[in-house]
């Protein structure tokens, strides 16, 4: 499993940890609109999906913006943007900051999306910084779980593995 610190604390992941390789696992979200959205939803698409523990810290609200930015001039790649936020929350956050090239989804309910991808932090219940790319046939073809979840990821490296997959 991956090891991973908050603000320097070793924290216990939960879930699966994925792999490159693996079979995306599927998983049921809220999108801001309560709507249920799961991964089987973009099938035909490759997925950048950014995991944050909230959109509202410094770290996620720049890792959101940064991807908002890059998703314009990424062709047939959907960008995912998945917390334990409030939908509510989500909705007004993007509103509020122009975000309009994600889609923000709320792992809030039950941690489907947590658990399938080993992301419940669960001393914080919250989600761990991440990043995969699953290609248009569910196939995981990149990785970041981040080790320190104050910290950026590598925005540059995500952005050429979404790039690289047909």
């Amino acid at each position: 499993m991956a090891s991973i610190t908050f603000k320097g604390n070793p924290i216990t992941l939960l879930g699966n940890e994925v792999k490159i390789g693996d079979q995306a696992p599927d998983f049921t979200v809220l999108a801001n609109d309560l709507t249920p959205v799961s991964l089987s939803d973009s099938k035909g698409s490759v997925r950048l999906i950014s995991v944050v523990p909230s959109l509202d810290t410094g770290v996620c609200d720049a890792q959101t913006r940064r991807f908002n930015e890059e998703a314009s001039g990424l062709d047939n790649v959907k960008v995912l943007t998945i917390s334990a936020d409030l939908p509510f929350a989500q909705k007004r956050w993007c509103g509020a900051n122009g975000i309009d090239n994600v889609q923000t989804l709320s792992d809030h309910r039950d941690f489907s999306f947590a658990e399938a991808y080993g992301v419940h932090m669960k001393e914080l219940r919250l989600l761990a910084r991440a990043i995969f790319v699953v290609d248009s046939n569910d196939i995981i073809t990149y990785v970041e779980y981040v080790s320190e979840g104050t910290t950026h990821p590598n925005y540059d490296e995500a952005i050429e593995a979404a790039k690289a997959v047909k």
